[in-house]
């Protein structure tokens, strides 16, 4: 377990990242992925890869997670104190339409833009997440990134 816990942390970690923005808390459910790991290590079907079982450990982990501690946005000194107020709502409305946009994507175009955008994974990785090809990965990371530029265009 120690050879595949070198091997797959980051990408358990950067997958998770992806999903909460929040370093401290990834590394936590990563460390809580590979316990949940070692548990059902004997139920693990060798017809997919390791990476796709244990981001899937990881998508449990986080959802058990989310349910215990539902999500409270806090405010930051930052949020308070830079730029004009208007700024702030421009920006604020802009990043909250564009996210809107994002998550009202079909699959798996949606989560192929997480994983590469916020979860800085690879093409190679995001095939292996979804037991596909590199080449899949890049097309439909560059279909979906040409939808959402063009839904965004129109705001």
């Amino acid at each position: 377990m120690d050879e595949i816990y070198q091997k797959y942390a980051d990408t358990v970690y950067r997958y998770l990242y992806s999903k909460t923005r929040d370093a401290s808390l990834s590394e936590e459910l990563t460390q809580e992925t590979f316990c949940q790991a070692i548990r059902t290590a004997d139920r693990f079907d060798s017809s997919s890869s390791v990476t796709t079982w244990l981001c899937g450990i990881a998508a449990n982990v986080l959802r058990t997670y989310r349910r215990r501690h539902p999500y409270e946005p806090e405010v930051t000194e930052r949020d308070s104190v830079s730029g004009s107020v208007e700024e702030q709502l421009l920006d604020g409305m802009y990043r909250v339409e564009l996210m809107r946009l994002l998550h009202a994507m079909e699959e798996p175009g949606r989560e192929v833009l997480y994983l590469r955008i916020f979860g800085d994974l690879s093409f190679r990785e995001i095939g292996e997440v979804f037991a596909k090809t590199e080449n899949w990965a890049r097309v439909t990371y560059y279909r979906a990134k040409e939808k959402l530029r063009k839904e965004a265009e129109k705001l």
